[in-house]
């Protein structure tokens, strides 16, 4: 059976589930690109956050105000870097949702077509029970690889916040 077969009999909720997950999938590459290309430019980020903070570390001779500044100035940086991360942990949590949804369903079809025809046609039975089902599968499938993606892009931020600070602080003292 093809994909698209089970696409078909996963109704509007695997469509959607399509959907967000390709939308999620460019939202990845597009932030591992991101933040690989900014993991090679750390020397570079250093030296504009260093220039953009030396008119006021020659007025403040306080170190401890000269490293809250920088501070600042990183936690700015890194909100423009984490923006669309979570987007994707939208994604990785209401897949299962949607997969949910969809078994919910596929559920109340079967028993709709129970409640219509009796048990004489089970092959309309089967249909909502197949439904439901795969719309399960479909949910988890676009979840765990967005959960991990998630997870993933995390840990880069979090590296890549804690190098900008070592190197901006090792300029600073």
């Amino acid at each position: 059976m093809r994909v698209i077969n089970y696409i078909e009999q996963g109704g509007p909720i695997m469509y959607l589930l399509l959907l967000i997950n390709m939308v999620g999938f460019a939202l990845m590459f597009y932030k591992f690109y991101v933040l690989y290309r900014e993991k090679n430019k750390i020397p570079d980020r250093v030296k504009s956050l260093s220039d953009s903070l030396s008119e006021k570390k020659s007025t403040t001779h306080d170190s401890s105000i000269l490293i809250e500044l920088f501070q600042k100035e990183i936690a700015e940086h890194m909100r423009k870097l984490e923006s669309g991360v979570n987007t994707i942990k939208i994604i990785a949590t209401i897949s299962p949702l949607l997969g949910l949804l969809g078994t919910v369903v596929g559920i109340l079809i079967a028993f709709q077509v129970i409640a219509s025809t009796g048990l004489n046609s089970p092959e309309n039975f089967a249909q909502g029970i197949s439904m439901a089902l795969i719309t399960t599968v479909g949910g988890l499938l676009v979840a765990i690889p967005h959960y991990i993606g998630h997870s993933y892009l995390l840990g880069m931020l979090d590296s890549l916040e804690a190098k900008l600070e070592k190197e901006l602080l090792r300029g600073l003292l």
